[in-house]
């Protein structure tokens, strides 16, 4: 903030607000901002009825409340003109024109409030905020990496009970409740968002799960899923076949397993995001581009996540084509390979950066699994 000429930072993003104060709970639904001044105490603005969560978890944050019915807005101006030195005209525009900085491009900062809160603070400078914490976010410390393993680990017991819970006959809500009793039984927390479990012939329906059908013989079935510590989550993906597979399956499985291979190859400091998305494509595609449909990306950046999502909100760092982005040791991305010749197959893990290359923190066997 110094650096930058910044006076204070208003941020909305759950990830963001945990990360800086440790405020773990689901109210975040309803708009909750940190006021962080550049000097001086922190505020933080939520609903009235969150108060005695604040005060257990972040007393040293100072409480900005409203009501029900209430204008959040109202209690952010207040928040943030009550960082400002009485003494000083315009604090925020000082010496180096220092400004605010507002989160405004989160999900959870409604454009409405953004509007109110500067029409109620006029004159003063304003920038975003939303990129300010995206390096020290992304490169996770010592004690960031520990939960992230402890996550790896409860995700591979929570996929393998689901695979060993699928059988022909069996409803696809009893795999998921076997995924869900292995998740929290280990010790996660709810996550971020739920697991994905549906056929194989449904696997372009990106973001649905079990409906209730009933699994057959000869199914294919995909999982994508992570646990929870601390916030913090390790997803990964597997695809299993009841009874019997296809041929085509084990040629998309091996076509999937080698570019998970090649793309954590790629995958170590010094590198950039688009040289290990290119790696991944030679594997999977023969270098080109038309010789199959190819997925936008291979992976992306994973740690802190608040529902609905387990990666820390909407934008979200990607392994993408071009992608300009240094690897760095300390980084965790959910590293996938998702094939769409011959036909569907998935497996993904949560990768470390190390200093030398990239450690599978998730590690449930990869090869195309079919059960008897």
């Amino acid at each position: 903030m110094r650096a930058e000429g910044i006076a204070a930072v208003a941020v909305a993003s759950p990830e963001n607000v945990y990360y800086l104060t440790g405020l773990d709970h689901l109210g975040y639904f309803a708009f909750t901002l940190l006021v962080l001044p550049e000097s001086g105490q922190p505020a933080l603005v939520t609903r009235a009825m969150e108060g005695p969560t604040v005060r257990a978890q972040v007393p040293w944050c100072r409480h900005v409340a409203f009501g029900d019915g209430d204008s959040p807005a109202a209690a952010a101006v207040a928040a943030l003109a009550a960082v400002a030195d009485p003494a000083v005209t315009d604090p925020y525009a000082g010496e180096h024109g220092a400004a605010v900085a507002l989160d405004e491009e989160s999900m959870f900062f409604p454009p409405a409030v953004a509007a109110a809160i500067r029409t109620g603070l006029p004159g003063l400078r304003w920038r975003s905020a939303s990129t300010l914490l995206a390096m020290q976010r992304a490169v996770k410390s010592p004690a960031e990496v520990d939960y992230i393993r402890q996550a790896a680990l409860i995700s591979d017991w929570a996929v393998e009970a689901g695979i060993a819970a699928a059988r022909p006959g069996v409803r696809d809500r009893a795999v998921a409740a076997e995924v869900y009793r292995a998740m929290i039984e280990a010790g996660g927390e709810p996550p971020g968002f739920p697991p994905l479990i549906r056929p194989t012939t449904m696997l372009d329906r990106e973001h649905v799960s079990w409906s209730g059908g009933t699994l057959e013989p000869g199914m294919g079935l995909f999982f994508e899923l992570s646990a929870s510590v601390r916030r913090y989550h390790a997803p990964l993906s597997r695809t299993v076949y009841l009874g019997h597979a296809p041929s085509e399956a084990f040629e998309a499985a091996e076509s999937a397993l080698a570019g998970l291979v090649a793309a954590r190859e790629a995958l170590r400091p010094g590198a950039v995001t688009g040289e290990v998305y290119a790696a991944w494509q030679r594997v999977v595609a023969g270098g080109t581009t038309s010789s199959q449909p190819l997925r936008h990306h291979c992976g992306y950046l994973v740690g802190i996540g608040f529902p609905p999502s387990w990666v820390g909100g909407g934008a979200v760092l990607g392994i993408r084509a071009g992608g300009e982005v240094e690897i760095v040791p300390g980084m965790t991305f959910h590293l996938m390979s998702w094939v769409t010749h011959p036909t569907g197959h998935v497996v993904s893990d949560t990768v470390l950066v190390t200093d030398t290359g990239a450690e599978l923190l998730t590690t449930t066997p990869r090869e195309l699994t079919v059960i008897a």
